[in-house]
């Protein structure tokens, strides 16, 4: 008959050392353990007990024998356990258990650990004579000339159909345009991101088209590596179409659904954790908390006919991203900038900036907004 081999790794173990003391106990003292459940070996110079789950009860009615009494003093000093059933659980409080395949065990829990690449961690300086302006210039073109790892943190929202010309571009080549275009300057940006930067997008579903675009751009990013890192909604409070767009009115034929809010999307480069300077750090405690909540009620930007630009986001948009994923010298891109509100906000917060857009009249704005912040500094 073979006999099943204890596996004793996964127990807690006390020993007790025998003493003169003690040998009126020990034959006693064993039976005792057996009883409990407890595993025991005596090599006449040292008890070692096996447990996971302890009989307390049965025990302390059993404090007489001096070897159970002193097995019971260093059970009490064992802080972590549970209770089942009126006794006392321990195998799971095990320090080996605990940390034996710690890591490994962490990483198959993360599902990222399976999709995401491994890009150099090697960052690099970027040249000076690029870094706080605005240029106008095709977004692709530009990022092309920029060294590797170079940027902080990316944060844009895609012009919906730049580069498609509609009297060209048949139905069933429009949106692979769009998105070819779009991804060609992912790709870039990716490319030019730091280790650990962040990347985050501001992207509305085209509803009309029924395109999720917001599902087709996190997806091109988990395909190219990066780490999706979480998902804000912008309520903006107000729909997306008129309230008398119902589609199939009072029928479930094909009612039109009704939106109040975008999406904001946060992916990270090689790391969930972004390297940083903590004497950076500019979030209060109570905007951290805010912050961290997935749902930003903030309203739409209402002076979009001032900068003639159909489709701004607000600047409280752009701090709560700027003061929640990156540090106070960070370099901020955004490559469809506009009319520059990412680039404002960004100096407000004293935060490097990058802008790129094709449109020179959005330059020209952009710039103007930046002037007109040096001209409050100088006032105050």
């Amino acid at each position: 008959m073979q006999i099943k081999k204890i596996p004793f790794e996964k127990y807690k173990t006390i020993k007790i050392t025998i003493t003169k003391h003690y040998q009126n106990d020990i034959s006693n003292a064993l039976f005792i353990f057996k009883k409990a459940g407890l595993f025991v070996e005596n090599n006449n110079e040292e008890i070692s007990i096996y447990f996971d789950i302890v009989d307390i009860k049965y025990l302390e009615q059993q404090q007489e024998n001096l070897i159970v009494f002193n097995f019971l003093n260093e059970l009490n000093k064992i802080k972590s356990y549970s209770s089942r059933n009126g006794k006392l659980v321990y195998a799971s409080y095990k320090d080996d258990v605990k940390v034996k395949n710690k890591t490994q065990n962490k990483k198959n829990r993360l599902a990222y650990e399976y999709y995401k690449k491994d890009f150099d961690t090697t960052n690099n300086v970027i040249s000076n004579d690029l870094i706080n302006r605005i240029h106008c210039e095709d977004s692709y073109n530009f990022l092309k000339k920029l060294p590797n790892n170079c940027i902080d943190i990316i944060l844009t929202s895609p012009p919906y159909n730049f580069g498609i010309n509609y009297a060209t571009e048949n139905d069933s080549n429009l949106w692979k345009t769009y998105f070819d275009k779009l991804f060609n300057i992912f790709r870039e940006c990716i490319r030019v991101l730091k280790h650990t930067g962040r990347i985050i997008i501001n992207v509305q579903p085209l509803y009309s088209d029924y395109i999720p675009t917001h599902h087709i751009i996190s997806n091109f990013f988990l395909q190219e590596g990066l780490i999706w890192k979480g998902e804000i909604l912008w309520e903006k409070n107000n729909y997306n179409c008129n309230y008398c767009t119902w589609g199939s009115w009072k029928s479930p034929s094909s009612p039109y659904l009704k939106y109040s809010w975008e999406y904001i999307e946060i992916f990270c480069k090689n790391d969930l954790k972004k390297i940083g300077d903590s004497s950076n750090i500019d979030i209060t405690g109570d905007e951290f908390k805010k912050f961290v909540y997935g749902k930003w009620a903030i309203a739409p930007e209402r002076r979009m006919k001032e900068f003639n630009h159909s489709a701004m986001f607000p600047e409280e948009l752009v701090n709560r991203a700027l003061k929640l994923f990156s540090f106070k010298n960070d370099i901020v891109l955004d490559p469809f900038n506009g009319v520059g509100t990412t680039t404002k906000v960004a100096k407000k917060l004293q935060r490097q900036f990058i802008g790129i857009d094709i449109s020179q009249d959005y330059c020209n704005t952009a710039q103007n907004r930046l002037d007109e912040l040096d001209k409050q500094g100088s006032l105050i």
